[in-house]
């Protein structure tokens, strides 16, 4: 039988959309196509095991799973969900007759919980494009994803729940958050504050002039002069993020995997404090998709 979802690849601060399929027929083995990475291959293991916790079965049977379009890279092991889902699905152990209009993303633990994923937002952003009906995610990104409005926000923490939810026998309501209200809320809460600096008159008066004028700034000094004190408190005299630039803020943070447990948006603007023997690669970033100190004070 042929059962298919959704989920989405991340490629810099966007996603797109992959569909995960599953065929379970005659025949032996496992088998994965769609430019797996190794972190996907192997979750044929954390799959199996997170099934057998709840009392299902991975498959004798062959059982194939494909990830299109076949010619671009997955990457991670935030596919873990949706191929368990569709497996379950081929091989008639749940009905999950809704399960293509949902995109499903989720690493599973081997007790069968979920891990957060990253990139949660942008995903959830490119599930609205493509008007799926919700996105069924790890209890953890929650509330980053409810950023995104006009999509159902589908909180679980075991891949139980979610067989439940799909098979309607378990009621979950949609996480929803008060984006402009957050906003509102915490574009001015920072840990430091201008004001705390004493005497500093010369340089207070530069970065003042800086910020007005939106100027770059190099200080020099000896250390303790004060240097990376007084370049943490240069933000909060800054002109508070608008609503886009805290949306572009917070996706380049999700991409990152650095949106705390249960956090949305960032309203204010990051700080980076990088020491100064670091390597061009920590600075700039690595590979397509890792964003570093730069992408990250953007």
């Amino acid at each position: 039988m042929l059962s298919k979802t959704f989920g989405c690849a991340v490629f810099g601060v966007d996603a797109r959309k992959i569909t995960i399929e599953v065929s379970v027929g005659q025949g032996t083995k496992f088998h994965m196509s769609g430019l797996p990475d190794s972190a996907v291959k192997e979750s044929e293991h954390r799959v199996e095991s997170a099934l057998k916790k709840f009392g299902y079965f991975m498959p004798r049977q062959k059982t194939v799973v494909n990830l299109a379009p076949a010619d671009i890279r997955k990457e991670g092991s935030a596919y873990d969900l949706p191929i368990a889902l569709c497996i379950l699905k081929s091989s008639n152990q749940i009905i999950a007759e809704k399960l293509e209009e949902y995109v499903v993303m989720g690493e599973l633990a081997l007790d069968g919980t979920l891990r957060p994923i990253k990139g949660a937002l942008p995903i959830a952003i490119q599930a609205r494009k493509e008007n799926f009906k919700g996105f069924i995610l790890p209890a953890d990104n929650a509330r980053e994803a409810a950023i995104v409005n006009n999509i159902d926000i589908i909180p679980v923490n075991t891949v139980d729940e979610a067989i439940n939810f799909l098979d309607e026998k378990l009621v979950i309501e949609p996480v929803k958050v008060d984006t402009r209200q957050i906003f509102a809320a915490h574009m001015n809460s920072y840990d430091t504050d201008f004001k705390d600096v004493q005497g500093q008159e010369n340089i207070k008066r530069a970065l003042e002039i800086a910020a007005a004028g939106g100027h770059n700034v190099i200080m020099i000094g000896p250390p303790g002069a004060g240097k990376t004190m007084l370049a943490k408190r240069l933000s909060t005299i800054l002109p508070p993020l608008t609503l886009n630039e805290a949306l572009e803020t917070t996706k380049i943070h999700s991409v990152a995997g650095k949106i705390g447990k249960h956090a949305s948006l960032i309203s204010t603007r990051p700080h980076r404090s990088p020491h100064h023997t670091i390597s061009d690669v920590a600075l700039v970033g690595g590979g397509v998709s890792i964003p570093e100190n730069i992408s990250k004070s953007h």
